[in-house]
């Protein structure tokens, strides 16, 4: 099964409409992808849905025992170095290798502009389902 690296931004338009951040997490629900996450990932996730977007504790504690529960839990060193615009985004790139993943799907210009990392592709969510229908 692929494993899929999925951003934060990624995450949140997936949770919050229902667009194609939404289609690329269901693939993940309906194990036809298998997404990847680490940490660091999961605390911005969480910060993110409390200070941005206001969601009650109760709230990020169902989300992350989603994520928890569907996705595969990977540890980096956090020692690589890949997006110098923006090195918070190093995380999903760090992840990937890490985890064998073959894509990161973002909706970040920071990682969109790289394209792609020693053979692990970048994708938007539109080019993602567009890669897996073909």
């Amino acid at each position: 099964m692929e494993r899929v690296v999925f951003d934060t931004n990624v995450w949140i338009s997936g949770l919050l409409w229902r667009g194609k951040p939404y289609q690329c997490l269901l693939l993940a629900r309906a194990g036809v992808v298998r997404a990847v996450y680490c940490n660091s990932m999961l605390a911005e996730l969480m910060r993110e849905l409390r200070e941005t977007f206001c969601f009650s504790a109760n709230r990020v504690q169902a989300v992350t025992y989603e994520l928890r529960s569907k996705a595969e839990l990977v540890e980096i060193p956090g020692s690589l170095h890949v997006v110098p615009d923006d090195p918070d985004d190093d995380k999903f790139v760090e992840c990937a290798v890490v985890s064998g993943a073959s894509v990161i799907v973002s909706g970040d210009a920071h990682l969109l502009n790289l394209r792609e990392y020693h053979g692990i592709a970048i994708l938007s969510p539109a080019e993602f389902l567009a890669r897996l229908k073909a």
